[in-house]
């Protein structure tokens, strides 16, 4: 008991001080470092395509698979964290990007930079990524809000320096030793990750473990009787609940089946990917091939991300107001309107001084979705089940970010006309705001309709959007789970 109190005061002092903004501090690195990451990509597309003699969809494929692996690989980050700690997963993810873009320099076909800088650097950002962003959760209480809100300009930073230094690394001495270099800076990750001591995760998960082991040991015995039991049927239906659990745990499908608001959610985000990363991919060859010198198409990119470093927060700060308590949906899918509509400007004309205002409108869209994307989920998901629901939501995103580029790349190849870039992003994200803000409107429109026929609840305004009440889990009573953010 003395013990566990000491652990208690040990992690209370730790708490919103002190070490803390350490931690917060290597938070802000390792999101510039991973999240801001594959914005440069765009830089070496004109170099690697040469160097490979590839196609646009092939050489898009790598940093579709980079950014797809980014956001895909939550879960798996999930179950590092609950075995190893947040630590171990930031030094490892650290570990496999350096080793994968270092190792990137040395290729010899496009294929091989899918496996290396795609795959594996891919991975590794997601594992730095996510397990920074859930030690935050350990470190900060009182101040939690504020510590996301300045860790996630790390992202603008990111954007804004990554495209800079890696234009001029790659004026001074080529790709491959720029790719050399960055698996270096890379593996600055392990150093983020050396900051964040395991103190405060052990300290604050003691208490729940005397509730927790009982049962695991009887789960164990359970499953260890089963083994010896002459009962086969019994044991294979105790690994289907177990595997069930599991999926239900880290990929919410039953929350998908049941709630109409996440359904309509995560189908309309999904879509809207196939169309949002594709402006951050082309947006440099685009120009570079309309005569803009190579240092001023990197720029771009770079103005995108200063921008958002000051949108971001102020549009966080404006969607918290109670007047859109409810209504955030609706300033979500009109942020991706004004995204898909502003692509209509780099139609009109690829001079220098239109692409800078095209990329102003743009990013200030940006910073809306972006600031907007996960509140939205959690006005449509229970908290308890939010991580749950984010898993699947983050997985089945991956999937259209990994799909969409190859696929308007493959066009551009056969029209040799680079407008279907943002003629295909205008068309994916003006369908998806379009679906989303129509569905929740009649999906609203339908509930107050059927509490208009009801005898009235006690609390009606309980989870506007949500229709699958749920039982609270043991999570909810422990710090925060891995939360997975995306680079929106």
């Amino acid at each position: 008991m003395s013990q566990g109190g000491a652990a208690a005061r040990e992690a209370a002092k730790s708490q919103d001080q002190g070490w803390a903004w350490m931690v917060l501090l290597a938070a802000v690195l390792l999101q510039g470092l991973t999240l801001g990451f594959p914005s440069c990509i765009g830089v070496f597309f004109t170099d690697l395509q040469h160097e490979f003699q590839a196609s646009n969809s092939e050489t898009s494929w790598f940093p579709s698979i980079m950014v797809a692996v980014l956001h895909g690989g939550g879960p798996l980050c999930s179950v590092l964290v609950k075995r190893f700690g947040c630590r171990f997963a930031v030094m490892l993810g650290g570990l496999l990007s350096g080793v994968g873009m270092v190792s990137s320099s040395f290729c010899k076909s496009i294929s091989q930079l899918y496996l290396t800088a795609g795959l594996i650097t891919g991975l590794g950002s997601c594992f730095s990524f996510q397990a920074g962003v859930t030690v935050l959760g350990y470190y900060f209480v009182r101040w939690r809000t504020l510590a996301n809100a300045m860790a996630s300009t790390g992202v603008s930073l990111g954007f804004t320096l990554w495209p800079l230094l890696s234009q001029y690394l790659l004026d001074e001495m080529g790709w491959r030793n720029t790719f050399l270099i960055f698996g270096g800076i890379l593996l600055n990750c392990c150093v983020c990750g050396a900051i964040m001591r395991p103190v405060q995760l052990a300290s604050v998960n003691q208490s729940p473990k005397p509730a927790e082991e009982p049962g695991k040991r009887a789960e164990g015995a359970q499953l260890s009787n089963g083994a010896s039991s002459p009962h086969p049927e019994l044991q294979q239906q105790t690994r289907r609940t177990a595997c069930f659990q599991m999926l239900q745990k880290y990929l919410a499908f039953d929350i998908f089946c049941q709630n109409k608001g996440y359904q309509i959610y995560t189908i309309g985000v999904t879509w809207m990917m196939m169309g949002f990363a594709l402006p951050h991919v082309y947006l440099v060859p685009y120009a570079i091939q309309n005569g803009v010198e190579e240092r001023r198409a990197a720029l771009l990119i770079s103005i995108i991300g200063f921008i958002n470093i000051f949108i971001r927060p102020l549009t966080g700060l404006l969607s918290g107001h109670r007047v859109f308590t409810g209504r955030r949906i609706y300033l979500f899918s009109l942020a991706v309107l004004l995204c898909g509509l502003s692509n209509f400007i780099c139609v009109i004309s690829a001079e220098f001084s239109v692409l800078i205002i095209y990329c102003v409108i743009l990013s200030i869209a940006m910073s809306g979705i972006g600031a907007l994307t996960f509140q939205v989920l959690m006005d449509v998901v229970e908290m308890d089940r939010f991580s749950s629901a984010l898993g699947l939501f983050t997985i089945l995103e991956s999937i259209t970010l990994l799909i969409g580029p190859p696929l308007t790349g493959l066009l551009v190849d056969i029209t040799s006309d680079f407008h279907y870039v943002f003629y295909n992003s205008s068309f994916f994200l003006i369908s998806a705001a379009l679906f989303m803000g129509l569905s929740f409107f009649a999906l609203e429109k339908k509930n107050k309709l059927k509490e208009a026929s009801k005898v009235p609840l006690d609390n009606p305004s309980r989870y506007q959007y949500n229709e699958t009440p749920t039982e609270p889990q043991s999570e909810s009573q422990s710090p925060p789970a891995v939360v997975y953010i995306t680079s929106i």
